[in-house]
């Protein structure tokens, strides 16, 4: 008579899951937690309309350091142009967003002078006229920084 045994069962793992195999043991937890049905953004998400940016506080006092930041600001906002004031599309110069801002002829005029000033100084040009500084610029960077530092320059002068 012949004896049939059972095969023996292999024996359990004896040593740790490696931590690759424990995070992929993880993420198959997840994935089995996740709802499987489409989500709609929109009946989440709900963003107003053509919202305009909100215009950051003018942090300055004085007239002239007001204005300058105004300016820039705008330029920011509409954009900035080289070779006018203004072009078709809204964008302006340095001059164009300074008068724009202007409470008056002569506001713009003197804080058209400040900012040839730091233009001169902390540039380095020699230009006659920062309108011809603000078209030999190749993108708004160095005029938003001139108006800036020309903002910062009227504060500490109290103008």
């Amino acid at each position: 008579m012949t004896t049939i045994t059972a095969p023996t069962a292999s024996p359990p793992l004896s040593r740790p899951l490696s931590f690759d195999e424990r995070l992929a043991l993880a993420s198959l937890a997840v994935d089995a937690r996740i709802p499987t049905t489409q989500l709609d953004l929109a009946d989440v998400i709900r963003l107003p309309v053509d919202t305009p940016p909100s215009a950051a506080p003018n942090p300055y006092r004085t007239p002239l350091a007001a204005l300058l930041h105004r300016a820039s600001v705008r330029i920011e906002t509409d954009g900035w142009t080289r070779g006018a004031c203004r072009d078709e599309d809204g964008r302006r110069c340095a001059i164009g967003a300074i008068r724009a801002e202007a409470a008056s002829p002569g506001q713009a005029d003197d804080a058209s002078a400040l900012l040839l000033d730091i233009v001169r100084r902390e540039f380095g040009t020699p230009d006659d006229t920062v309108p011809s500084w603000n078209d030999r610029q190749t993108g708004p960077r160095p005029v938003l920084l001139a108006l800036s530092r020309a903002a910062d320059h009227a504060h500490t002068r109290n103008l």
